[in-house]
């Protein structure tokens, strides 16, 4: 199984490829399988050392039983393990949870995404019992706490991840972005699990914790994985230059939508849609549609997610490698 030493470099979060159709609510068979396969061969080929697939963009919560087990198969089969896969299983409740994770286990994950189930606010004491029971029942399985307090409605205390480390010895990562409570996190779980940050922040994890900082994930790999993996080398090979360098090209791209990732109550509404919408402005791949109900997306924001997905593609026509641009235009604009 692996440890939270083995998780390493960037992993790509992708959507779930929906075909046309996808977003009548009557629709089945909504999963783009040839696109799903594309994305994931050329993820691996542009340098993703692991894949995350079934949180949030990739709509875990809306695809139906017979579209969930025909997307994991598809990924899972592509995947060929060439490099660790983490699906997602989250459910309104345990058994389906646990349904969900047989399978997964059954179809060669090496782990699983996982949050708390959604339908009722837990207690931490629910939380807990949650994870180490799944630990229990899947002991080869890794799992990466999809720590997301706004999703699941429960803020993932210290005292939660201090209780996770002792009785739930299967949870090795979480998928986390909160820069301030790294250090109190990793004396509190003795290093055992790895608090693994988006793109966006990992140069201020890196910061406060150089020796544990040896993953991020990037939602931002749907439309092409370079600046991403780019900054993990940064980071793997302690350059601090090269760091500053690839935060500023990915903050630049990702300036469009922080107004609407900085309002919690906005970001829970449009969190798919804005997904959706930059990674197909962005060219590199094709998600189509967004499932509904969660289909409605103001033109403001839109707009907003596309100007990212079009810097983006900019940002990646212009890096040449060894953290070097044919251009800046972070600078440009600054200038």
């Amino acid at each position: 199984m692996l440890t939270a030493n083995d998780i390493r470099g960037m992993y790509a979060i992708i959507a779930t490829p929906a075909l046309p159709h996808a977003g009548r609510l009557d629709a089945t068979d909504t999963v783009d399988l040839e696109e799903t396969e594309k994305l994931v061969n050329n993820l691996i080929r542009d340098g993703a050392d692991g894949l995350i697939v079934l949180g949030t963009t990739g709509e875990c919560a809306t695809l139906s039983d017979a579209d969930y087990r025909t997307y994991v198969g598809c990924v899972l089969e592509t995947v060929d393990r060439r490099i660790p896969t983490f699906v997602g299983a989250t459910a309104l409740g345990g058994h389906e949870i646990a349904s969900r994770l047989k399978f997964v286990k059954e179809q060669g994950a090496e782990g699983t995404l996982l949050g708390l189930p959604m339908w009722q606010p837990v207690t931490t004491t629910m939380a807990v019992d949650f994870y180490a029971a799944v630990s229990d029942l899947f002991p080869d399985l890794a799992v990466m706490v999809y720590a997301n307090a706004r999703a699941f409605r429960y803020s993932f205390p210290v005292d939660f991840w201090s209780a996770i480390a002792r009785v739930a010895p299967t949870v090795v990562a979480a998928k986390f972005s909160r820069a301030k409570a790294l250090k109190e996190l990793i004396d509190a779980t003795q290093g055992r699990i790895n608090f693994i940050p988006s793109e966006m922040v990992v140069h201020e994890f890196f910061e406060l914790s150089p020796d544990t900082t040896t993953a991020c994930w990037a939602t931002a790999s749907g439309m092409n994985p370079a600046p991403a993996v780019a900054m993990m080398q940064a980071i793997r090979s302690r350059d601090h230059e090269a760091i500053r360098i690839m935060s500023e090209a990915i903050a630049w791209a990702n300036e469009p939508i922080v107004p609407l990732v900085g309002n919690p109550e906005a970001f829970a509404h449009y969190n798919i849609q804005m997904e959706k919408t930059r990674i197909n402005a962005a060219g590199y791949s094709k998600c189509g549609p967004v499932r509904p109900p969660y289909d409605d997306f103001p033109e403001e924001h839109a707009a907003n997610a596309r100007e990212c997905g079009q810097r983006w593609a900019r940002l990646c026509h212009a890096y040449v490698g060894d953290f070097k641009f044919k251009e800046r235009p972070w600078e440009l604009v600054s200038s």
